[in-house]
């Protein structure tokens, strides 16, 4: 494992990239065959689950630190990471050893399945042999929230260097949550025959930041609404249907609309498009879509009252060819003659291609896109191929303004990571009746500035504490942006609001200010008579 550290180390003390991608390819040249496949899906983010309780945890951590249990408490608050606060208060082995990663992965995967007893001598077996970076990084193991500072695309791009293959190549086939028990280095990179489930990369369109007018003549472009799903990838090869998110989540069981499609397409396509929840011609709120993800077993009810589509616009594999390098208007014409030849049209619509006569046009349907039932605009140029990751100049997402509301800050937590010792994870309230009543949390748009300024408030103006969370004054405002707001029976307020961040200090605004409930049931009206 020592060699993992010395790995995570190096990508801790750099912010370069390159530095990063040749400490990865540095470790891979060195360390076993067994480690180096669950180095990269550590690194990829496919990890284990918690084995065990952290409750659990801390009264292990005291007991064998010969501390008392509030003691430990009260440094997690300050630390606010337990792995770092275990690593802190456990005491120093003078038995280090050195263990392979698979070692590890093996002893946390026959946590999973131990009683609690079996579950204490393990760990504990372990805190008496690690230590410093070593012993934290287990202990991240641990508590399920390994990071490190390298992105996905880093990471392929490492291993590609390593293996001297292309990269859109190693993406393709680290796609999907492989498990690093059933895999080798050979498996995963060199044997394909047995990887028809997987998905392509999905290409990612930017942000639109500039005036659509640099994009040049608006006919050079396919224009679609924004519609708010789940972006997937649906497969249908060697007789058997695959239904894959942009998380890289299989989700064909939750889409069981898509199964008969196995028996009406031919092999050898894979569409790209959004899922989403459509009834009478149209699609309904993102809200309804949650109904149908959160549950395991798909009631009759959760199919009426949620069906599924996909609303396709793009087709990536056709009778088995990888078609990804053709121009899109050749990609579109393809999937248009596919949903006119096959009767699918129940399940599978074909997203609306947009003709404005300019991009004023085109500026005043994003502006009211909420009333067209999407969220703004996609800009995909008529040449484009289906590229791989996110990548700037060919697609665009042109996304409405967002709505915002005005809040009372509440309550207060400490943040994570760099943002451990700020009171940075805030609760918002609104009025309702003459009593602030709770209705959102939001954790960034602030900037550090800002932050320092307000955690030294909230230190001056705490009124309660519950462990890590702090009651404040109600006296600062604060303008909270989001995508989407409904009712919700699960919060207080009785509303959810979609994506909720923060946009600014209103400094010029007194609490008896602050938008209402009230305010908040108009706005959810107001969109639903847009919807209708």
């Amino acid at each position: 494992m020592m060699d993992f550290i010395m790995l995570f180390d190096a990508i801790d003390q750099t912010t370069k990239t390159s530095g990063k991608v040749n400490a990865i390819v540095q470790y891979l040249e060195e360390a076993t065959e067994e480690d180096k496949i669950f180095a990269i899906a550590i690194l990829m983010g496919n990890k284990p689950k918690r084995p065990v309780k952290t409750t659990d945890l801390r009264a292990w951590a005291a007991e064998f630190s010969s501390i008392p249990l509030w003691l430990l408490e009260e440094s997690y608050f300050i630390v606010g990471d337990l792995a770092e606060t275990l690593m802190h208060v456990i005491p120093k082995s003078n038995q280090e050893t050195a263990f392979h990663l698979v070692t590890i992965f093996q002893d946390i995967m026959r946590l999973q399945g131990a009683d609690i007893g079996e579950q204490r001598s393990i760990i504990i077996d372990y805190w008496t042999r690690l230590n410093g970076t070593a012993l934290f990084v287990f202990n991240k193991f641990l508590t399920g929230n390994f990071r490190v500072g390298v992105s996905r695309k880093l990471v392929i791009k490492a291993v590609a260097k390593y293996l001297n293959a292309e990269e859109p190549v190693i993406e393709h086939q680290l796609m999907g949550k492989w498990n690093p028990f059933e895999e080798t280095l050979q498996t995963l990179f060199k044997v394909q025959t047995d990887k028809h489930f997987l998905p392509y990369p999905f290409y990612l369109a930017y942000p639109l930041e500039s005036e659509p007018e640099t994009l040049g003549n608006i006919s050079d472009w396919i224009i679609e609404p924004k519609l708010d799903g789940i972006r997937g990838q649906l497969i249908i090869r060697q007789d058997e249907l695959f239904v894959w998110s942009r998380g890289e989540d299989l989700m064909t069981d939750k889409f069981v609309e898509f199964n008969e499609l196995t028996a009406i397409l031919p092999n050898g396509i894979v569409l790209d498009g959004e899922v989403i929840p459509w009834k009478e011609e149209h699609p309904l709120d993102f809200s309804v879509m949650q109904t149908r993800i959160g549950r395991k077993n798909i009631s009759k009810k959760s199919l009426q009252d949620a069906p599924l589509v996909m609303v396709c616009y793009d087709v990536l594999e056709w009778e088995g060819e990888d078609i990804r390098s053709w121009p899109l208007w050749k990609r579109r014409e393809k999937l248009i003659e596919l949903l006119q030849t096959y009767p699918v049209d129940h399940v599978l619509k074909l997203s609306v291609s947009k003709t404005f006569e300019s991009w004023a046009d085109a500026a005043t349907f994003r502006r009211e896109a909420r009333h067209y039932h999407a969220e703004g605009l996609m800009l995909k140029h008529k040449d484009s191929p289906y590229e791989v990751g996110r990548k700037r100049g060919r697609w665009w997402k042109w996304k409405t303004d967002p709505m915002t509301v005005d809040g009372v800050l509440i309550y207060a937590q400490s943040g994570h990571g760099r943002r451990a010792n700020l009171f940075t994870d805030y609760t918002f309230a609104v009025w309702d009746e003459g009593q602030l009543v709770p209705f959102t949390k939001a954790y960034s748009g602030l900037t550090d500035k800002e932050l320092i300024t307000i955690d030294n408030w909230i230190k001056r103006n705490t009124i309660e504490k519950f462990g890590p969370v702090r009651s404040v004054q109600p006296e600062l405002v604060f303008e909270l942006a989001f995508e989407g707001i409904n009712r919700s029976s699960r919060h207080k307020s009785g509303i959810a609001l979609r994506f909720p961040r923060i946009v600014r200090w209103r400094k010029d605004k007194p609490a008896s200010e602050a938008n209402t409930k009230e305010d908040l049931l108009q706005l959810i009206s107001s969109v639903h008579e847009s919807n209708s």
